[in-house]
């Protein structure tokens, strides 16, 4: 139904984060109109699944969060409470990185003869150092630099997409 706002409740939500919803309800959802509200139900239902109090101001990924520390500073934190430093640095550099770079460490991934050629592709999985988690993985050119995929502009975003302050 084109046009319909589809308010989900927190348990609903959990349920989608978990990926305990049926395809046809999570196409629902994804192709419908989002409600006002679901960025602060989101918001609310990760809060209640992390072990810290530090407000989180912006989910980055499904592990990754931006917080408000206990200092009053931006940072990334994974859901384990691993902080990885400011905002507005690459977290990335805080991870423990894996990097496959051989044929042989490659193949444990891509077996077989479609497996990248490790002199022109490399893989990268980055994990938090606190609960090992890979929190992200980049196939680049050996030697490419560690890029972050963004910084958000947090004031931006508060001001100009939900109409009030940054916390």
């Amino acid at each position: 139904m084109a046009g319909h706002v589809v308010e989900l409740d927190a348990a609903t939500l959990g349920q989608l984060l978990d990926g305990e919803l049926p395809w046809s309800d999570v196409h629902h959802i994804q192709s419908s109109y989002k409600d006002p509200k679901r960025f602060d139900t989101y918001v609310r239902v990760l809060q209640s699944r992390v072990p810290w109090r530090d407000p989180i101001v912006l989910p980055l990924s499904p592990y990754l969060c931006i917080v408000k520390n206990g200092a009053g500073r931006y940072v990334v934190k994974c859901l384990c409470g691993q902080e990885f430093g400011d905002y507005r640095d690459n977290w990335k550099t805080s991870a423990l990185i894996h990097v496959r770079d051989s044929e042989e460490k490659l193949q444990e991934i891509w077996p077989g003869p479609r497996c990248p050629d490790p002199e022109k592709n490399e893989i990268r999985e980055f994990f938090c150092p606190s609960c090992g988690r890979q929190l992200e993985v980049d196939a680049v050119p050996p030697g490419y630099p560690i890029l972050a995929n963004f910084t958000p502009n947090l004031e931006a975003f508060y001001d100009e997409w939900l109409g009030r302050p940054l916390p």
